[in-house]
């Protein structure tokens, strides 16, 4: 088997590149990876189908890769996530290229269906659901060595109108508290200084097998780990934030003075045709609160334009209040009209050239925001984890960033500099969404 080569292409969230790297991890000792698609006997396509729009990135990939079956080495295609999950049955009637089609989390059985598609070159298209030996079994890493995500729950029970996860992913079941640590030590231990915690609604952790919320625990336990530097956490929704998880974060120098708040909208009454369970004035004064708490926290939101129902006005409070809010990191995404989603049914859907107006407007106005927002940045010194080097600069993050979706900050030294390594940087100016600055020599003198 060892002569075989393998290419796992992960699309979507990084919920999904965990799924991927437990996948890499699984079939790592009976395969050799390669990331060269051409080079590839075996190809693995981890999709995404959450909206429209990656739903087709998806199908494109997949259609892609078909093409090495003929142009290249591949002798097995194998689809699996969250769109085979939907859309089992049609894509394998669209794409009879597909050799082996799976659902989510079925990565555990990887090995046995690639090897009886080897010795029997029969079609494997096994789209159940599978809810056993989640986040179990070996990751491969494909972040940058210093950082790690760690899924610490599965599935969803908020039930947004406009989101298919709960009929993809099923029902909310936080992981036990002893696995995350495990796994966090695990990481550790291979040298990973950053760890980023994610769920579908990572503030409700623990709640289904503790009885309460749990988080603010689960992260003071965490930074116990004295090589892990950075906690940061993703998907906060702020109508979860608690008062024992704002003392944390106020206290805690390990957990990142950054959130991840996916509000979505701010008109009430978008907000109750979207199913949120929460209200503008809440949000507001949850802002207020972390703000109040933690008066260096960086926030970042993600918005949805162009919901059914959603008038010029709407539009023009949304507007309003990213002007007056002020976050420093913003997401903007047109609405998908999913099937099997309650919005999808809801009257009033908003024209297309609508929704990519309002997008462009909100984004611009952000945009705006930016110079002033980097301003209060300017030669303040923050530590850094360096991550890379170009010719001119090397390249690092401060804990109001997260990886990839965030701005970076490029560092001037004479001197090398380690990647991995932690180093104050002095910034001096703003260069768009990023920052630039010079190692500060003094910080802690």
């Amino acid at each position: 088997m060892g002569q075989y080569k393998v290419g796992v292409i992960s699309l979507g969230c990084d919920k999904n590149r965990i799924d991927s790297e437990i996948m890499l991890g699984t079939i790592n000792s009976n395969y050799v990876i390669t990331n060269n698609a051409s080079d590839a006997d075996i190809i693995i396509i981890n999709t995404c189908g959450f909206i429209e729009k990656a739903k087709q990135e998806s199908i494109d990939t997949i259609l892609e890769m078909a093409e090495y079956k003929t142009k290249g080495k591949c002798k097995l295609l194998m689809a699996t996530g969250c769109l085979t999950q939907r859309y089992g049955e049609e894509l394998a009637k669209l794409i009879p290229e597909i050799d082996i089609m799976l659902g989510v989390n079925d990565y555990l059985q990887i090995n046995n269906y690639i090897n009886d598609f080897i010795s029997n070159q029969k079609k494997i298209i096994q789209c159940n659901y599978s809810d056993a030996g989640i986040n179990e079994g070996k990751r491969v890493l494909t972040t940058k060595s210093s950082t790690a995500y760690i899924r610490i729950a599965e599935g969803c029970d908020n039930h947004c109108t406009y989101c298919i996860i709960p009929k993809i992913r099923g029902h909310y079941r936080s992981r036990s508290m002893e696995s995350i640590l495990e796994e966090a030590i695990s990481l550790a231990q291979q040298g990973v200084t950053e760890i980023i915690l994610i769920a579908q609604d990572t503030t409700r952790y623990g709640i289904d097998i503790y009885g309460e919320k749990q988080l603010h625990t689960l992260i003071k336990e965490i930074s116990r780990i004295s090589d892990l530097r950075w906690i940061r956490v993703l998907y906060c929704y702020p109508e979860e934030i608690y008062p024992e998880l704002i003392k944390e974060l106020a206290s805690n120098d390990k957990f990142c003075k950054y959130l991840d708040l996916p509000i979505q909208h701010i008109s009430n009454n978008i907000l109750k045709l979207m199913g949120r369970k929460t209200t503008k004035e809440s949000i507001i004064n949850t802002i207020n609160q972390l703000r109040s708490n933690v008066p260096d926290i960086a926030l970042r939101t993600s918005i949805i334009v162009g919901f059914p129902g959603e008038t010029e006005e709407d539009f023009i409070e949304l507007v309003d209040f990213i002007k007056e809010t002020s976050f420093d990191n913003l997401g903007v995404f047109k609405y998908s009209q999913e099937e099997g989603s309650a919005a999808a049914l809801l009257p009033d859907q908003i024209d297309e050239k609508v929704k990519t107006i309002r997008e462009r407007l909100l984004m611009k106005e952000q945009k705006q925001l930016i110079p002033e927002i980097n301003a209060k940045s300017i030669n303040k010194t923050y530590m850094v984890l360096v991550e890379e080097e170009s010719q001119e600069y090397y390249i690092g993050r401060s804990e109001k960033m997260a990886p990839e979706i965030d701005g970076v900050i490029y560092i001037k030294n004479n001197e090398p500099i380690k990647i991995g390594s932690y180093i104050p940087v002095k910034i001096e100016k703003s260069i768009d969404y990023d920052l630039l600055g010079v190692v500060d020599n003094e910080f802690g003198k």
